[in-house]
């Protein structure tokens, strides 16, 4: 192929690629208004195990959400569907992120509880297959990953919203090959996109009390992208005049979150995808690791809930996979309470999870057999959901 021909079949791969983004930003324009969980007959909740280490573990925050919405799926008013078939021997099979058959059943939920899937990747056994989590939020519209982390003894009480359906992943299965010596991947921003993660940021911040929003970026360097993000949020910002806020760069945000002294000052952090990926990571890591924290996936129409680790399938081979940490999943489940408008029940759970993960720690997880099962870790929280002195013992400890 000569140099013509290599350009030529580049500019036909990037018109593709705008023609596609084009569309979407129409299908933006054109859902806006989220679904009113308390105006449905039956909330439905998809439950999806996921593979490796993620059936183990969303079974018992299955058990968690049965357990406490016990007297709503007696009335009718919950329901709960389990989807098999997420699992990365399945999809290989079809060779789909997300089969046709799976994710037409997901779209018969308004919420998803799911588990771990493994993305492939070099020298995996796998063909080279998008995440599935990618691919759940572009087909759900899920744009607002959100996840809190809270630290009280150290000050931290921080919520993310990051971009769910754009930025360096947007694209992370089409990039361009030119030839041997060329390769391109390629990084989205709209305008709708990116002003409606602000606004939902800024919206929280608002009713939250928090009252601060930290936009997050490298617009320095990335200027077209990232420069417009940062824009929008000049923007965004003119609505909430009661609302501080202020920037800062990426690189400098991750050693910040570390700085004792000036990482109590954040409250609520917005941030495109990537960026958004890693700073979560690094931020859980003060509340004990990413198997302690939960992710919310949040569009119009659906959302869906989950842990923020992978699927750990060396647990599973070495025979571990019930020694697994179900924490973070735990607190995807006490998000999915709050989201459906189940408050009561959603702060209580996640005052068990502070007491018995944080606090007392009579039973350790460990992910060998020198600590705790996950069923034995679930039924401790179970058993302290019903304690009379709940909210009592988790304020002394604060």
């Amino acid at each position: 192929m000569n140099r013509s021909e290599m350009i030529e079949r580049a500019q036909n791969h990037l018109g593709g690629l705008i023609e596609s983004q084009l569309e979407r930003i129409e299908r933006m324009k054109a859902s806006k208004d989220f679904i009113q969980y308390d105006s449905l007959d039956t909330i439905v909740i998809g439950v999806v195990g996921g593979d490796g280490i993620g059936p183990f573990i969303t079974a018992q925050a299955q058990r968690i959400l049965e357990f406490l919405l016990k007297d709503q799926v007696s009335a009718g008013k919950v329901a709960f569907k389990i989807i098999d078939g997420l699992t990365i021997e399945n999809r290989a099979k079809q060779n789909k992120a997300i089969p046709e058959d799976i994710l037409e059943e997901l779209k018969q939920c308004h919420v998803i509880l799911k588990g771990p899937t493994t993305t492939p990747r070099a020298g995996d056994p796998w063909p080279n297959i998008e995440s599935a989590n990618v691919a759940m939020r572009k087909e759900l519209d899920l744009f607002a990953n959100v996840r809190p982390v809270k630290v009280p003894e150290e000050g931290i009480d921080w919520v993310f919203y990051r971009e769910n359906t754009e930025g360096a992943y947007a694209l992370g299965s089409d990039g361009l090959e030119v030839n041997e010596d060329l390769f391109m991947d390629f990084t989205v921003a709209t305008y709708e996109g990116s002003r409606r993660i602000i606004k939902a940021a800024f919206d929280y911040a608002d009713k939250s009390g928090a009252n601060k929003v930290t936009v997050v970026t490298k617009a320095n360097v990335i200027k077209t992208t990232d420069g417009k993000f940062l824009k929008i949020a000049a923007e965004v910002a003119k609505e909430y005049p009661d609302v501080e806020w202020d920037d800062w760069y990426i690189d400098i945000m991750t050693a910040k979150l570390v700085d004792t002294k000036r990482r109590s000052q954040f409250k609520v952090m917005v941030l495109p995808n990537l960026y958004g990926d890693i700073l979560t990571d690094e931020a859980a890591e003060f509340q004990g690791g990413v198997g302690t924290a939960g992710s919310a996936n949040i569009g119009t129409r659906y959302a869906m809930f989950e842990a923020i680790h992978g699927s750990a399938p060396r647990m599973v081979d070495e025979g571990r996979g019930g020694y697994a940490d179900p924490s973070s999943i735990i607190r995807g489940a006490a998000m999915l309470l709050e989201h459906i408008g189940y408050h009561k029940e959603a702060k209580k759970l996640s005052m068990a999870l502070d007491i018995c993960g944080q606090f007392e720690k009579e039973l350790i997880i460990t992910g060998r057999d020198t600590g705790a099962t996950s069923e034995e870790f679930s039924d401790y929280i179970m058993r302290t959901l019903e304690r009379d002195d709940l909210e009592d013992k988790w304020n002394s400890y604060l």
